[in-house]
């Protein structure tokens, strides 16, 4: 007898999809069409034909480099551009779409331009964060930020270049030994989990807060030595007082951790990497969104929240401090 796909939801209660969830908060955004509701579900395909592309990466012989840089100088992974391939055709056949930025191209894509652009949307993303992790079958991820479309801008990046706080959206999705769809409209952050027996993401948590404290962080520690100063004493101070390390070297594994099970994220500034090395737009924002929905913190320095930053390219770099806001305030403390 083959086994209930649904065997592991609570029957009492609701099936809620990822679909019928954004209907339902579409009511909760102010002049909503549904055009939102088209572009989420352009993501979560993509995010079904990743997925089946990572879990099959060995067997199809898409790992690896491609061959090539990207416009940030690193080393492309094939499913770098299998990925960013993938999001690029789905989000273009959607009318609600105006501009597409990746990581991975240098110039944004203008997919619709015409004076009726009104009600339309921009959308960024990380095809595939963490993608050197999948060599050794590693945690991986998309991660996307959605913001209005301003038909009165000058070009392209005139209508990009807004603030974290101007998003109407953001997410990620995590590839792991699950794939996990989280999201957040302005309204909370709700969690999705692909149930493969049917091929839909199933609600498994709604409005996730992050614990405001849990004594453990993420970072980098091999560029210890390159950090400021500041930096450096909340290490010495995190080890004393008996903290955890936890670093997977996936931005997005890391913060889905977080989010779950609280800590601090960190992205510090380096000798090599004097403005930091997390791209502001693609990643920074949309996890800042997540966080802070979530109840914790997320900053570029000490009292400047990474939202609030006026991003001014739209590959600009940055710091990062997110997560707990406990452990956020930690960090910002020994960093004066």
């Amino acid at each position: 007898m083959s086994a209930d796909p649904l065997h592991t939801l609570d029957h009492a209660g609701p099936i809620v999809t990822l679909q019928s969830h954004v209907l339902q908060q579409q009511s909760l955004i102010p002049g909503a069409t549904g055009t939102l509701s088209w572009i989420l579900s352009s993501l979560s395909i993509s995010a079904k034909i990743i997925a089946n592309k990572v879990r099959c990466a060995r067997l199809q012989d898409v790992l690896g480099e491609a061959g090539a840089d990207n416009v940030q100088g690193e080393k492309q992974q094939k499913l770098d551009v299998i990925s960013n391939a993938v999001l690029l055709r789905l989000l273009g056949g959607r009318d609600g779409v105006a501009i597409v930025a990746s990581e991975e191209n240098e110039e944004p894509v203008i997919i619709r331009k015409d004076p009726s652009g009104e009600g339309r949307y921009c959308v960024l993303f990380d095809p595939l964060d963490g993608s050197s992790n999948l060599d050794v079958c590693g945690g991986v991820g998309t991660i996307f930020s959605i913001l209005r479309h301003d038909p009165h801008a000058a070009d392209a990046q005139g209508s990009l270049l807004q603030p974290g706080s101007a998003q109407v959206a953001a997410g990620y999705v995590l590839y792991g030994s699950s794939t996990v769809f989280v999201l957040t409209v302005g309204h909370g952050v709700d969690m999705f989990v692909l149930d493969p027996a049917v091929g839909a993401f199933m609600l498994v948590e709604r409005g996730l807060r992050t614990p405001a404290a849990s004594r453990s962080y993420s970072v980098n520690e091999g560029n210890r030595r390159t950090f400021p100063e500041g930096y450096q004493k909340y290490l010495d101070w995190a080890q004393d007082s008996g903290y955890s390390s936890r670093y997977v070297g996936s931005m997005v594994a890391d913060v889905h951790r977080i989010l779950l099970k609280g800590g601090v994220f960190m992205y510090p500034p380096t000798k090599k990497a004097p403005a930091g090395k997390l791209r502001l737009m693609y990643e920074a924002n949309p996890m800042a969104m997540l966080i802070e929905q979530a109840g914790g913190k997320a900053l570029v320095a000490p009292g400047r929240r990474v939202l609030d930053v006026q991003p001014t390219d739209i590959h600009e770099r940055t710091p990062v401090i997110l997560g707990s806001s406990d452990e956020v305030d930690h960090v910002a403390a020994h960093l004066g």
